[in-house]
């Protein structure tokens, strides 16, 4: 198994744990997965996650500012993510943002 695909397991396992409602951000699932700093990496392993099939809850990580990292190359997943954070009942302020003090997860260690 490579080592790419040790980490990515270990993030996915990390997410997978983020409850119903609540949300981290890529930093925090960083530091979760002994990555501190490499907030990058969680981006780019969830941005490889089957959104239609998985049983990871991609939807429930953003950026340490409570929003929806936007990006093209999502190709309107982004509004997807919204919609999901919605169900749950999440809810953003005028600003598209998510208020971290109410929503964010706080991992028992």
């Amino acid at each position: 198994m490579s080592s790419k695909s040790t980490t990515y397991d270990r993030i996915y396992e990390i997410v997978r744990q983020i409850p119903k409602g609540k949300v981290a951000t890529y930093g925090q699932i960083a530091e979760l997965s002994n990555l501190a700093g490499k907030a990058r990496v969680v981006g780019y392993a969830l941005y490889r996650v089957d959104m239609k099939t998985s049983d990871i809850p991609w939807q429930r990580v953003v950026n340490a500012k409570g929003e929806i990292s936007l990006s093209p190359l999502r190709f309107g997943t982004d509004y997807l993510q919204r919609s999901l954070l919605e169900s749950e009942g999440i809810s953003f302020n005028d600003a598209s943002k998510i208020d971290l003090r109410k929503y964010l997860w706080q991992p028992k260690l």
